[in-house]
């Protein structure tokens, strides 16, 4: 950027009239690539942005709204002109319009879709087909192909032209477009013009199936140390590609959506949506939290009489709480990353579970000591750093065997972890943490 992002906030929120022919912003946006530009728009108030985005040439219009979250993009499709989508639309892909569709009113979509040129509209129709988390919908159509029976002084003519990013490949096909072999571009220089071009194939390729998963399409490319790999349908013919920038932008959205799904958020959410909007879809979230603390609070209601004649276990209540939320936690993330990589299977479970068993031993029988200790300092009282001592032991191992069978659990069900899993695993150390606690101090204290 030609000038830090924070100072380029200050300057829009501080004019209430933008000036863009006179201050940094007109340079920002003239010098921007429409990514950064995306990044600007998203990080304004609403009110400010629309202001910005009234000054953005129309030929950068699109791209930026090609590069913006979902929410804070509505808010500026509201204030675009209807006749200036005429404008926009003009030289509009299959790609491009799959990515805004979300967005867009239906009769938007349809005016882009007419926009379109033969082929385009076929693409667009097809990659419609596949849902958005098959690899299907969001495949590439840019790639270099030649008949099965060419040789090197066809593919030296097809490369002398504008090759696509992230091209490594030549891809063969049958006459029925059916995906044969993957050609080495760097296998062809200095070979004669009349070698076949299946004798210098891959023996070996990856080739992903157009109904395969997104997420595991794009580790598979990441891994795969290919630019790009081919995309079939169910009888093999070919359909386009996956390169590694699809691949990573489609990693990284899956990873933020993980990110704020584990907190009820959607990861299209506008930094300054209204706050109603705002309010109404965390309120969801607050709710399923609220009726997991009033589940623990029964329990803590179960010892209401220990509770008012032992002042002390009110006291270091949070800490055993905290301890088992803090430790099931730490498991819990690793199960999920270990689930989402594909590493937990029911082979090296059982293993897993007795690994995280003893760390949650150990961890417990360092804790419950110093806890303990602690409680006898503070209160003066044996009993009370021995009860505290083995409620900690307990929820700590419980926690890390919560962190792992709630997690699998989940994944059976078809429920993602990462949405759930925090929630349920508070509740039960919450529940086992309270419960020994206060049925240890009932036995030992009163």
């Amino acid at each position: 950027m030609s000038e830090p992002l924070p100072d380029l906030i200050e300057e829009v929120i501080s004019h209430s009239e933008l000036n863009i022919d006179t201050d940094d912003t007109a340079l920002f946006i003239a010098q921007a690539n429409e990514d950064e530009v995306a990044l600007l728009l998203e990080s304004l108030p609403i009110d400010e942005r629309i202001i910005l985005w009234q000054a953005i040439p129309v030929h950068k219009q699109l791209n930026t709204l090609l590069q913006m979250r979902g929410d804070p993009r509505e808010v500026l499709i509201k204030e675009v002109n209807p006749e200036q989508w005429d404008k926009l639309f003009v030289g509009i892909d299959s790609e491009d319009l799959l990515e805004l569709a979300d967005s867009l009113p239906p009769e938007l979509v349809e005016r882009a879709y007419t926009a379109m040129d033969r082929q385009q509209k076929h693409y667009f129709t097809r990659a419609n087909e596949y849902p958005e988390d098959q690899i299907g919908h969001w495949i590439s159509h840019d790639f270099l192909v030649l008949p099965i029976n060419a040789r090197v002084r066809d593919a030296m003519r097809l490369i002398r032209r504008e090759v696509p990013r992230h091209t490594d490949m030549i891809f063969l096909i049958n006459r029925s477009g059916h995906f044969s072999e993957a050609v080495p571009i760097a296998k062809l220089y200095g070979l004669p013009e009349h070698i076949p071009l299946v004798d210098i194939a891959l023996d070996d390729f990856l080739v992903i199936s157009a109904n395969a998963e997104c997420e595991q399409v794009a580790k598979d490319v990441q891994l795969s140390g290919f630019g790009s790999l081919p995309v079939v349908d169910e009888n093999q013919k070919l359909l386009g590609r996956i390169d590694v920038t699809t691949a990573s932008e489609l990693l990284l959205e899956y990873n933020e959506r993980q990110i704020m799904s584990s907190v009820g958020m959607d990861e299209n959410e506008d930094l300054f949506s209204p706050v109603r909007k705002s309010a109404k879809g965390r309120a969801i979230w607050l709710g399923i939290n609220l009726l997991t603390a009033f589940l623990a609070s029964a329990f803590i209601g179960m010892f209401e009489a220990t509770l008012q004649q032992v002042v002390a276990l009110a006291v270091l209540m949070p800490v055993v709480a905290s301890m088992g939320g803090i430790a099931g936690s730490q498991t819990l993330t690793l199960m999920i990353r270990g689930l989402a990589l594909k590493q937990v299977n029911p082979a090296n479970f059982k293993i897993l579970l007795i690994k995280e068993f003893k760390v949650g031993s150990l961890n417990g029988v360092i804790w419950a000591i110093v806890i303990g200790l602690v409680a006898v300092a503070w209160f003066q009282d044996p009993w009370l750093g021995v009860v505290i001592g083995i409620a900690i032991l307990l929820n700590i191992i419980a926690a890390a065997c919560a962190g792992i069978f709630v997690p699998v659990i989940l994944d059976k069900l078809k429920i993602d972890p990462a949405l759930s899993g925090s929630v349920i695993l508070t509740t039960v150390t919450d529940i086992v943490g309270f419960v020994a606690f206060l049925g240890l101090g009932t036995l030992f204290l009163i």
